[in-house]
């Protein structure tokens, strides 16, 4: 008989809380195998040599963008389930997530129990949503159908957006994402084009009132 217990991979880059979820799934599953990355490098080579049976992926490690982190892990494991764990409310990154490919989405302030029940859903070849999330879904599958300037950007423009909306600077932004100042201020210019405006203190403004950023 083969080994039956539940492989579980958790990516994020704070061991404290790589702990305390491996904790919980401990606790939540009856069998289970947890595995743990601090960073986008021994992640992708984790799922290219060895085979779990879900990724909890946090979408804030650095050095990298959660979509395209997202993306090259269903590059290298098309079929491996992806339930995403972010500090970010469903509503600002969850919908962009699951059209990058993942599977489950729960924000760091979810409890215990849902932690455990998307598991098994997701295990099971369901995908976890909320009923408020599942609606909006719903609603953006329509063509042309954008409810917010900020749904025009692009998965890269929106990161960029984001970050400006932080505080910080183009440098800063580059040095995050792993690309240069001149590309970051590229995608700058596209996302004022693209909302219509001309500064980043609107920028700014913008992302507060809608929620972007905490």
């Amino acid at each position: 008989m083969g080994d039956q217990r539940l492989k579980i991979l958790i990516a994020d880059d704070h061991s404290l809380f790589r702990r305390g979820v491996k904790d919980l799934l401990i606790d939540g599953l009856e069998a289970v195998t947890v595995g743990e990355c601090g960073n986008a490098h021994d992640l992708l080579q984790l799922v290219r040599y060895k085979k779990w049976d879900i990724l909890i992926l946090d979408i804030g490690m650095p050095g990298t963008t959660g979509t395209e982190l997202l993306k090259q892990v269903k590059v290298e494991c098309p079929k491996l389930p992806v339930i995403i764990l972010s500090m970010h409310p469903e509503d600002q990154y969850a919908i962009r997530m699951f059209k990058a490919g993942a599977d489950g989405y729960l924000t760091k302030s979810s409890t215990p129990d849902e932690l455990v029940k998307a598991v098994k859903k997701v295990h099971g070849g369901g995908k976890h949503v909320s009923p408020s999330l599942g609606e909006a879904l719903v609603f953006t599958v329509k063509p042309g159908t954008h409810t917010n300037p900020h749904d025009l950007l692009s998965d890269r423009e929106y990161e960029v957006l984001c970050l400006i909306g932080l505080g910080q600077t183009v440098g800063q932004i580059a040095n995050a994402m792993n690309l240069s100042i001149t590309t970051i201020s590229t995608y700058r210019g596209r996302i004022l084009e693209k909302m219509h405006m001309k500064t980043n203190a609107e920028l700014t403004r913008y992302t507060i009132r809608q929620g972007l950023v905490a």
